[in-house]
């Protein structure tokens, strides 16, 4: 593997430490992959061109300075732990440093249209040749192969072309996308798992490959029962507001000062439930004591929605969820507010806080990856546009001064 480059802004720390990661993509699905790999000790040189920058850079929030330059926290989120590098890729100079930093690299991330980077000359095929060993994972709308493998595509494309969209929402309404680029968050999952399968399959061979991660496909594997109960009964799934397609009860429920989740189906689940609310003589009712019964959905809407109705409506979410507490899952409907202020949220580490030089605190989410040998490192700072161009240049492709600034003068960096 290659030794990692001794730049004071990497972090030599975590299980990914030594792993040079070329980062050449916009917006979410890449960045978001790249970070996580970061955030593991990853060092991942973020690469964008000098005049045409990530567009994500004007995404909302903002933190503002005294003299009224702002940074997007939107950015920052998915791009911390990184070193900024600006590099025209259009151009034979800028072609010929990326080769020379790929020689040196072990991962590079991109997330363009499949042929963008073939019709740069700076494509798997290419970069193979260069660098054996490289982990070239490249993720797109529909992925690398097939006959939509050359559509445009969005977040919303991909809830849309993998079917997720036609299952959310409610019976008596149009589909609803997921309230959240779930498509983009998908591929990234899958990405950066591909990603150290194949880094780990190179360190044992040397030999590198191509990860192909589409957002289409990331979205249908995450459909539950919807394909099985297509290719066996022909059941083509539905909108179903918050219920589930067979299990009952586990949905949301209106309580004194919002909602709830309850999920007590299970028989043990339900007698517990019956206990906690004062009437276990419900548990043996010959027509609700056994969970076959409860899911059948005209005795769920005639005697177990009523019942959990009636538990539920004089009572607040905290007191339910104490009343609850270990034994039954029962959560409060949460927004965001509540959520970064959850004691439990904050004792998982899940908000993180970084100083923004000129600019204050920016809050954002942490790392889900807890390892307790070589935890992730999630308070770092994303750049700004080619922030560490001459220090990249000079370490890892051992350039002069002059060179740099011939470079700089010519718009290559």
């Amino acid at each position: 593997m290659t030794a990692p480059p001794q730049f004071p802004e990497a972090s030599p720390r975590g299980p990914l430490a030594g792993v040079v990661v070329l980062d050449v993509t916009r917006v979410v699905a890449g960045p978001f992959c790249s970070m996580i790999l970061a955030d593991l000790g990853a060092t991942v040189i973020k690469i964008e061109r000098p005049t045409d920058p990530d567009y994500a850079r004007d995404f909302p929030p903002f933190l503002e300075s005294d003299d009224g330059d702002r940074f997007s926290a939107f950015f920052a989120q998915y791009n911390r732990n990184k070193l900024g590098l600006t590099l025209d890729l259009a151009v034979p100079e800028g072609k010929k440093l990326l080769k020379q930093l790929a020689e040196r690299a072990d991962v590079l991330v991109e997330n363009f249209r499949p042929g963008t980077m073939d019709k740069l000359g700076l494509g798997h095929t290419v970069l193979r040749e260069v660098n054996p060993r490289l982990v070239y994972t490249a993720i797109s709308g529909f992925g690398q192969t097939g006959p939509y493998r050359r559509r445009p595509a969005f977040d919303n494309s991909a809830q849309a072309a993998g079917g997720l969209w036609s299952m959310n929402g409610y019976p008596d309404r149009p589909p609803t996308r997921v309230g959240t680029i779930i498509g983009d968050l998908a591929a990234t999952m899958y990405a950066v798992i591909g990603t150290l399968a194949a880094l780990r399959h190179a360190e044992r061979t040397g030999e590198g490959q191509l990860v192909d991660v589409a957002q289409q496909d990331s979205v249908l594997s995450l459909t539950e029962s919807a394909v099985v109960s297509y290719t066996v009964d022909g059941t083509v799934a539905k909108p179903l507001g918050n219920a589930h397609s067979f299990v009952r009860p586990y949905e949301l429920y209106p309580c004194k000062d919002g909602y709830v989740f309850f999920g007590g189906y299970t028989d043990k689940l339900w007698r517990l439930t019956c206990a906690m609310f004062g009437e276990p003589e419900l548990a043996d009712d010959p027509e609700i004591d056994t969970m076959t019964k409860r899911f059948d959905p005209e005795v769920y809407e005639r005697r177990i929605r009523p019942l959990l109705n009636r538990w539920m409506a004089s009572r607040t979410r905290a007191e339910l969820e104490e009343l609850a507490g270990e034994q039954v899952p029962l959560t409060a409907i949460k927004d965001i507010g509540d959520v970064v202020n959850d004691p439990h949220i904050k004792a998982r580490d899940m908000i993180v806080d970084v100083e923004y030089p000129d600019f204050g605190r920016l809050e954002m989410f942490g790392q889900p990856i807890h390892l307790d040998a070589t935890p992730a490192q999630p308070r770092g700072l994303a750049p700004k546009v080619g922030e560490h161009t001459d220090t990249l240049l000079r370490g890892l492709v051992g350039l002069s001064d002059d060179k740099i600034a011939a470079l700089r003068r010519s718009g290559v960096v």
